[in-house]
């Protein structure tokens, strides 16, 4: 039990700014418009900053990371595919399907995933959660969003999903970053000090945006809330607890084995509404989502921290 409280408390820091966003909005001392302001200075400068800083830090090999890469990218597929069976069994409709494209896989890796690794598992695990924070978004903007295209009515649009994938600021941040790292290519302290400032407000930045994000949400009755529960179960235990038996069993190292799994039981991320709102998706289903698991993770994610160690 001690070992929990120790693992909560390691992150306790990160809910509690999430709680002051949820409070703030709830107080309306903060508007919903704050989220989107907020996101955009995390996504296009905070976090591309805290990632090309750190890689260009870290000794990057390929032969280190390549079973780290394959592995995680193999759980996302097979849950990316689970949508089919799981709506099948649940007999849902094709527009919730279409959404578990989304909800099964991908967690807030970037958000809460980039600084819970950082704050649970030390310094060593930041190579590691910013290469999932680039694995993570790769799936989701090719085979998860080509499936949803495919499946919908809409045409596939193979360009517009190689522009988004081109264009996305944490891809390119991870790309130049681990180039630099791996040519040994010089930069000036002053751009690497000017980086560092933007990467170390990212981490509040986002989590409070978050909990703006949460306050904004419609509660609902409790009878609407139960599927919710167990999907939430299913997407932070089961799933990462399949991952683990396999994982564990593997050539990675420790850091890279509780860094797949923490990031596999974290609780579904904003990007998913965004898409379920552009997708014309079930979006009412994607935020309860978003706000249950993040309410669950404040338990879940030190159990995992616990007990992966």
């Amino acid at each position: 039990m001690s070992s929990f409280f120790l693992a909560a408390n390691s992150i306790l820091p990160l809910f509690l700014i999430i709680l002051l966003g949820y409070v703030m909005m709830r107080t309306e001392v903060v508007r919903p418009g704050w989220v989107d302001i907020l996101n955009k200075y995390a996504l296009w400068i905070g976090l591309p900053s805290l990632i090309f800083v750190a890689l260009i830090r870290l000794d990057f090999r390929l032969s280190e990371y390549g079973s780290f890469i394959l592995l995680n990218s193999a759980y996302l597929v097979c849950c990316i595919l689970l949508a089919f069976p799981v709506s099948v069994l649940f007999k849902t409709t094709l527009q919730t399907r279409r959404t578990m494209f989304l909800l099964l896989g991908f967690g807030n890796i970037s958000y809460l995933g980039i600084p819970l690794l950082s704050s649970a598992l030390g310094p060593e695990a930041l190579g590691s959660a910013i290469l999932l924070a680039a694995i993570y978004p790769f799936w989701m903007f090719t085979f998860a969003i080509g499936l949803i295209e495919i499946t919908g009515h809409e045409k596939v649009h193979i360009l517009v999903i190689l522009k988004r994938l081109i264009a996305n600021p944490l891809l390119i941040s991870v790309f130049l970053g681990i180039l630099a790292s791996w040519q040994k290519i010089p930069f000036p302290g002053a751009l690497i000090k000017t980086l560092d400032l933007f990467g170390q407000s990212v981490t509040a930045i986002v989590l409070f945006s978050l909990g703006i994000f949460l306050g904004a949400q419609q509660i609902g009755t409790r009878r609407q809330w139960l599927p919710i529960i167990g999907l939430s179960l299913f997407i932070m235990i089961i799933l990462p607890g399949i991952f683990y038996f396999f994982v564990s069993r593997s050539g990675m190292t420790i850091v890279q084995i509780r860094s797949s799994v923490l990031d596999a039981a974290m609780p579904v991320g904003i990007t998913a509404y965004a898409m379920s709102e552009q997708y014309e998706l079930n979006a009412l289903l994607t935020g309860r989502l978003i706000i249950l698991s993040t309410v669950l993770s404040g338990v879940v994610l030190p159990l995992w921290i616990v007990f992966t160690s």
